[in-house]
């Protein structure tokens, strides 16, 4: 593949000069929405460029972030990079002894904050970080000391030129979530980023007339390559959502046309829908199955090579009347295309996305492979698949491994894998094939399409008594389908079959329980309730029908308090932290087998 780029500082030079005028990123203040122009983008950049410098960043150098998505992280991106250093971003949500992990492991020279409080955590650490010269706020004016406002100010007054850099040179270190143990830093390259934004342009129909709007964390791979990176290549406009819990209202707000996400988000709008399903009058209801019915029909005609004018019309008719309705009370109005990554989406709810109207397009890969390894796209989509390798990439599946004539670790090679964990030889050694592809650590297979289906992860697949192998997300994932599930973790490990924590959505089983003359307060003795126990063991026989008899999930423990990042059951990246869960709940799961009178198949 002939890269369209080479480095992140190209991206930068080219639609900065060629997209002056057009709006880059929006935030909303003092309830309305604030524009910034490729060309203020440009001047801020080559501004804070000239302060780092100031401060002593050069070439080589490490400039660190600990800061939600705001327009100020992607200022400090591209001074760092335009200076030949390297970005290393942190997530707000981390503790601070993590923060103190990275600065000290990176050797971070300065570190860019986001607001005072912040700020005085890492004043308390910086003990720890002895390379750390500089904390500067994003919070403050021009003329206060140690913030943004007075570095850009003082670097207008002392520019700095631009850093070319080469295409292998570090352009970011990336610190994966730490599931088990300390975080380790990914080395990204500029080619690594800059080509999977190249392949992008070959694959995904993008262009300067769309925009997002940003919730998925820059931190994170995804949402910085395939959002910031590739859309500011483009020419797009990137809204940046005022958090999660309002997303419905700012993209009625915005009217994006593209949307980036991660499985959670398109399970809850699934959820959210039948929900509201479940209170429609029952004309209406009729309406709109059937109207999601001729869409799924014609997309199954459409994946056979063919066609009908019958159900064209019908479809035509019905999205008019139906979908469209739906599609704007749920996306907004102008909304073509959402990519899926970070996680497989289940197949019914990528069909349910794409019978509602909008095209889901669902790619694979990890941080170690910048992050964009396979993907969905106008010109090869298939349903219950992570797409094709992308341009300049190659999937290959080691069956060894796992020693199944079809399903082995997908291990990936091209320009996307990365150079290496920072200071970690023994892990390199783990991770790199003697012919340099990348092992991913996740199982599946490729179809006879070539297409990429994911199966699992090796280390979550765990043996049950009968010395049978479980994979337990897909399970997982089936059961939070139900819209009276808000998280859960299925366990089974050495164990005679498998149960499950499960974190009930709290005011759906509130409703259901004074339907059914059940006290709801203290809402954890409502739990305890056999009825209610009852409800979602029925809940997780209805959505996990199609999964192994062996791996039916025999038994629940409902339990009150959420998976969040604050009671260390998520990482960072919304990834369950599954030692933290069994370490809170092992006892009470432990005692659903000695009390349970299931018994395994």
């Amino acid at each position: 593949m002939a890269s369209k780029f080479d480095t992140l500082v190209d991206i930068f030079n080219e639609s900065t000069k060629r997209y002056p005028q057009r709006q880059l990123f929006g935030e909303k203040r003092n309830g309305a929405w604030d524009w910034m122009t490729y060309a203020t983008f440009k001047e801020k950049v080559d501004n804070l460029r000239g302060g780092l410098a100031g401060l002593g960043v050069k070439a080589g150098d490490r400039v660190a972030v600990i800061s939600n998505n705001r327009s100020e992280w992607a200022i400090g991106a591209y001074a760092t990079y335009t200076l030949g250093a390297a970005y290393v971003p942190m997530y707000e949500a981390q503790h601070d002894t993590e923060w103190a992990y990275i600065l000290r492991d990176c050797g971070a020279v300065v570190c860019l904050v986001a607001n005072d409080k912040i700020a005085r955590r890492l004043e308390a650490v910086r003990g720890e970080t002895p390379e750390l010269k500089h904390v500067v706020n994003f919070v403050g004016g021009d003329t206060e000391p140690h913030t943004l406002a007075s570095l850009v100010r003082r670097g207008a007054e002392t520019p700095a030129p631009v850093h070319k850099p080469e295409k292998g040179d570090l352009a970011g270190l990336i610190y994966t979530s730490g599931t088990t143990g300390n975080p380790k830093g990914v080395r990204l390259s500029h080619n690594n980023l800059a080509a999977n934004v190249s392949a992008m342009h070959e694959l995904l129909p993008m262009s300067d007339g769309d925009r997002s709007l940003s919730f998925l964390p820059w931190a994170h791979s995804f949402g910085q390559v395939v959002e910031l990176h590739a859309l500011l290549s483009m020419g797009a406009s990137l809204a940046i959502a005022e958090s999660v819990e309002k997303l419905l209202a700012n993209m009625q707000e915005v009217q994006p046309t593209v949307l980036m996400s991660v499985p959670r988000v398109f399970n809850k709008l699934y959820a959210g829908l039948n929900k509201k399903m479940l209170d429609m009058p029952p004309a209406r209801k009729k309406l709109l199955v059937a109207a999601m019915g001729v869409a799924a029909e014609r997309r199954r005609l459409a994946e056979q090579g063919k066609s009908s004018l019958f159900v064209d019309l019908k479809h035509k008719v019905l999205d008019k009347v139906v979908l469209s309705k739906v599609r704007a009370t749920f996306f907004g109005e102008r909304l073509r295309y959402a990519f899926s990554g970070g996680a497989a989406v289940s197949r019914e709810v990528a069909e349910f996305i794409d019978n509602i109207g909008v095209t889901v397009y669902e790619g694979y890969g990890l941080t170690e492979t910048s992050p964009i390894a396979t993907a969905n796209n106008p010109t090869g989509r298939k349903m219950g698949t992570v797409g094709r390798a992308i341009p300049g990439t190659r999937i290959g599946i080691d069956k060894e491994i796992t020693g199944d004539p079809k399903n082995g670790e997908i291990v990936v090679y091209g320009h996307n894998v990365m150079l290496g964990y920072y200071n970690l030889p023994e892990e390199n050694a783990k991770v790199f094939t003697a012919d340099g592809g990348f092992r991913t650590g996740d199982m599946g297979y490729l179809d006879d399409d070539g297409f990429l289906v994911i199966t699992g992860r090796i280390k979550e697949q765990y043996k049950l008594e009968n010395g049978k192998y479980v994979v337990p997300v897909p399970i997982e994932e089936s059961i939070k389908l139900s819209p009276r599930v808000a998280n859960v973790m299925v366990h089974g490990a050495n164990k005679p079959f498998n149960v499950a924590v499960i974190v009930p959505e709290p005011e759906g089983l509130k409703k259901w329980a004074a339907e059914k003359g059940l006290a709801a307060d203290p809402y954890a003795q409502l739990l305890q309730h056999a009825d209610v126990k009852r409800l979602y063991l029925d809940e997780v026989s209805k959505f996990t029908q199609e999964i192994k008899g062996f791996e039916k999930v025999r038994d629940v423990l409902l339990v009150a308090d959420d998976f969040t990042i604050d009671n260390d059951m998520l990482t960072p990246s919304m990834k369950l932290k599954r030692r933290s869960v069994l370490s809170r709940y092992g006892e009470s799961l432990d005692a659903l087998y000695k009390n349970s009178s299931a018994a395994s198949d």
